[in-house]
């Protein structure tokens, strides 16, 4: 597809008919205007695409969007999103669907959030795909699809061209996500801050936690060894260390991230350390292996290997994805590092 010389492209959302509407105000709130501090210039071309003939839609149904937009908008379009549907037992909008494969077959980058990954799978687009869907949909994707590989535990996954997400907020999850891939982690961070949710949740992250995922607010018991780490990345931390911080076992430590974080300490340090390693090579021109030392990666083939396996290319090719028109940032860290 081609995109905008100087943005993403055009971001087309999908409605229809009957559409939960809180799911189609996600992606609307996100990507709808540039938040505060990012230049509009850079932004997505944004549209929100109906049926080309509403007129089957009634009074009865719990949300109609008039739109200026419709389906063969959405087939133009660079980045097409697909909330959720209103009901999974039912057949998807056959001209939605047509749309969505027709997209796809253009090139376009597709995007579920929720109960939308069942206009993809209509549309034969998850075939033989490890994809994502809210926990309470997942026997009915599976029973319906069972070519698709469905993971019942992730918040999301970015497979490329096609992108699947789990409930409400893991929609939002992976707008920060497609923001921060596609303009970077300042445009992710304030997009993030408008909206006042956190700036990243990674992909893998489990869906149901035993309680509330903190933004490292003061009322989590890790959040003064979260703050400790942050300000540490660029030494060898270790399991142990943030044990003895947090003044507990290292068994104890495993379950109480677990609990609150969805994963374990070792992952929580590495995603936290792949993005201060984003943050320099989009405001610094330090060398890689530099980069490396100061986000506790060790080596430049060390970040190498974890950033094309989380990222997708290599440090290198992100550097220069992300640094045209850019003014240099300065990067938090501790005071006299």
């Amino acid at each position: 597809m081609e995109s905008n010389a100087t943005g993403p492209g055009t971001l087309a959302v999908a409605v229809a008919p009957g559409q939960p509407v809180f799911e189609v105000a996600i992606p609307y709130q996100v990507f709808f205007e540039p938040p505060p501090g990012v230049d509009g210039a850079r932004w997505y071309e944004f549209k929100l695409c109906g049926p080309r003939d509403s007129r089957h839609a009634t009074l009865r149904d719990p949300f109609v969007a008039l739109t200026d937009y419709d389906y063969d908008d959405l087939i133009a379009a660079d980045t097409v999103i697909v909330p959720s549907i209103p009901d999974v037992r039912r057949d998807p909008p056959a001209d939605l669907v047509e749309a969505v494969r027709a997209a796809y077959e253009r090139g376009a980058r597709i995007v579920s959030l929720c109960s939308g990954a069942f206009i993809l799978a209509a549309a034969g687009l998850l075939e033989g795909r490890r994809a994502a869907t809210h926990w309470k949909h997942v026997p009915a994707l599976i029973e319906r699809y069972p070519e698709i590989d469905v993971d019942p535990t992730v918040l999301y996954i970015d497979d490329g061209q096609i992108c699947t997400s789990a409930g409400t907020m893991a929609g939002m999850d992976l707008c920060i996500h497609l923001i921060r891939k596609d303009l970077g982690s300042q445009a992710a961070n304030a997009a993030a801050r408008n909206m006042v949710v956190p700036p990243h949740r990674a992909g893998g992250q489990a869906q149901y936690l035993e309680s509330p995922v903190p933004a490292y607010a003061s009322d989590s018991g890790l959040a003064a060894t979260l703050q400790w780490a942050l300000q540490r990345l660029d030494e060898p931390l270790t399991v142990a260390d943030l044990a003895e911080h947090a003044s507990m076992s290292e068994r104890t430590l495993a379950r109480r991230f677990h609990a609150e974080l969805g994963g374990t300490p070792l992952q929580w340090l590495l995603t936290q350390r792949l993005i201060r390693a984003r943050e320099f090579l989009e405001g610094t021109d330090l060398p890689v292996d530099a980069v490396a030392a100061r986000c506790g990666l060790g080596s430049a083939a060390n970040l190498r290997a974890h950033f094309g396996r989380e990222v997708g290319i290599s440090p290198s090719e992100y550097r220069r994805s992300h640094r045209a028109d850019r003014h240099e940032v300065v990067i938090g860290t501790v005071e006299g590092a």
